[in-house]
């Protein structure tokens, strides 16, 4: 048995500086491992590697061949079938196969490189698969003498498909956040693959809503009888059992039936609740349906990291241009005051007693000088001594914020249930609407333009919040309607928009 520094031997060339050419010469030999080909010649590797430039020299082959022999990746045996002359037999020539701690090297390489590149799937079809071998299960059970040898075979194959769809379906579940990685790509590809993976995931969730109850029916109707299988099924198995005692053969054939009693068991509750636990099933329809909204609040990042992206230099390099066309120094000063909030801050407080009776905007030239304390410019912090300033009571500021906020979102309910009327209305229908309603009004239409594909194509979405859902159908082009709103009048081609509360629909 290898101890554990020789078994991390094998593992040297994924590491070495020219792990990239002894990783090309192992695949040669794993490759020949799944042609049934025993041993290949240095030659042969030289001639079936694939080399990302130039072939080596056969003398580099060589030399790898038996580093890799030293690290036990490798066996080599003399190669006497192309002697032909005495001084060939005395030359070094050698065969070089896998050896076990190679093919172990090679099957967890492979194994790894599988688990990274696999991407979780919904399995539909295994959904189907599923309910057949039960339907299968089902009318083997009901034949009055059991076929043990086809009942032994279809528990194997429902237990193989279902552990399929498990680790899948485990698969997706956790990882569905990390496969939105949409940060390099661009729009046109982040909204085809969005209605790819919404159409993904609904379709998968329809049909697992759907088979659902039928699998569920036919695991009932197995139920009664499930042990009497499984206890046939188990004797079948401990036939194989390793040779003993009568009580060995009972312990094993006790093994095999809890064994099947455990997969059935857990396929049970994939179906089926477990007290006020929701199954397996709900779990994962539950976690599809996160997944629609995961998927676009990742966009919404995205589009929001793209819209807010700046450059600081390209900024100051404009602002310097606008100075430039400055045509007099108080432009250029309001400019300044503009870029760099060169405003009225008195709410700063630096010295509460000089500004105790000036409203926050004053200017900093009307107001009386501002003492700036010594360890302020020294330590970038004053701490004057003595009683700390008294506290402002700004009890009436937030009452009076609050009666504001209060206003307002009555006059926004007011717009939303003047708009959000369920019922089919023309844009030129719509009349006045006030400043509030305006501005509803030109947020749901931008949410609803932003989906259309074409100027004739009507547009049905829920809109951001979740609040509303909008219908909006062209008329014909040309119609026209007009809006008027105290910032002016809003025209354009009418429409027929229904604007309806979410929790109307359900």
């Amino acid at each position: 048995m290898r101890s554990a520094s020789e078994s991390a031997e094998l593992f040297r060339h994924v590491s070495v500086d020219k792990s990239e050419f002894y990783r090309r010469v192992m695949d040669v030999f794993a490759a020949a491992k799944r042609q049934y080909r025993l041993q290949l010649r240095p030659d042969e590797v030289l001639a079936e590697a694939r080399w990302s430039g130039a072939p080596p020299r056969m003398e580099e082959v060589s030399a790898a061949l038996t580093q890799l022999t030293v690290w036990g990746n490798l066996e080599s045996h003399p190669d006497t079938a192309r002697v032909s002359s005495l001084s060939d037999f005395y030359r070094a020539r050698f065969l070089y196969r896998l050896s076990q701690g190679g093919e172990a090297v090679e099957a967890a390489l492979a194994l790894f490189v599988q688990t990274l590149q696999r991407r979780a799937e919904l399995q539909t079809v295994a959904l189907e698969d599923i309910a057949s071998r039960l339907r299968a299960l089902n009318a083997l059970a009901d034949q009055g003498e059991a076929d043990v040898a086809k009942i032994h075979e279809t528990l194997r194959d429902l237990v193989r498909v279902f552990e399929g769809l498990a680790e899948n379906a485990q698969a997706f579940m956790a990882g569905v956040a990390r496969s939105i990685e949409l940060q390099q790509a661009e729009s046109g590809a982040v909204a085809n693959y969005k209605r790819k993976l919404i159409d993904y995931l609904e379709r998968f969730i329809g049909d697992l809503v759907r088979r659902s109850d039928t699998i569920a029916s036919h695991i009932l109707a197995l139920d009664p009888r499930i042990d009497d299988l499984l206890q046939q099924v188990s004797a079948r198995e401990a036939r194989d059992a390793a040779p003993g005692n009568e009580a060995d053969r009972a312990e094993a054939q006790t093994a095999y039936r809890d064994a099947w009693r455990e997969r059935w068991k857990g396929l049970h509750g994939w179906f089926f609740r477990s007290g006020h636990d929701l199954s397996q099933a709900e779990l994962l329809r539950a976690r599809a349906r996160s997944a629609i909204p995961q998927l676009l609040g990742a966009i919404a990042a995205l589009n929001e990291r793209r819209s807010g992206r700046s450059d600081r230099s390209a900024d100051f390099r404009i602002l310097a241009g606008w100075f430039v066309a400055c045509r007099s120094d108080g432009e250029a000063h309001r400019l300044a005051r503009a870029a760099f909030a060169l405003n009225p801050a008195r709410h700063f407080a630096l010295n509460t007693d000089a500004d105790a009776d000036l409203p926050a905007t004053t200017r900093w030239a009307d107001a009386p000088p501002l003492k700036i304390h010594p360890r302020l410019r020294e330590y970038g912090e004053a701490a004057p001594r003595g009683p700390m300033a008294r506290i402002r009571d700004r009890a009436e500021a937030r009452a009076k914020l609050a009666r504001e906020l209060a206003e307002e979102f009555q006059q926004v309910e007011a717009a939303r249930k003047r708009l959000a009327t369920g019922y089919p209305t023309r844009l030129s229908d719509l009349g006045e609407l006030d400043r509030h309603a305006f501005g509803l009004f030109l947020g749901l239409l931008g949410e609803a333009l932003t989906e259309q594909t074409h100027p004739d194509a009507p547009v049905s979405r829920q809109t951001g919040d979740g609040l509303l859902h909008i219908d909006l159908t062209p008329l014909a082009a040309e119609t026209h309607a007009e809006i008027t709103t105290p910032h002016g009048v809003f025209s354009g081609r009418d429409h027929l928009i229904t604007i309806t509360p979410t929790q109307d629909m359900r």
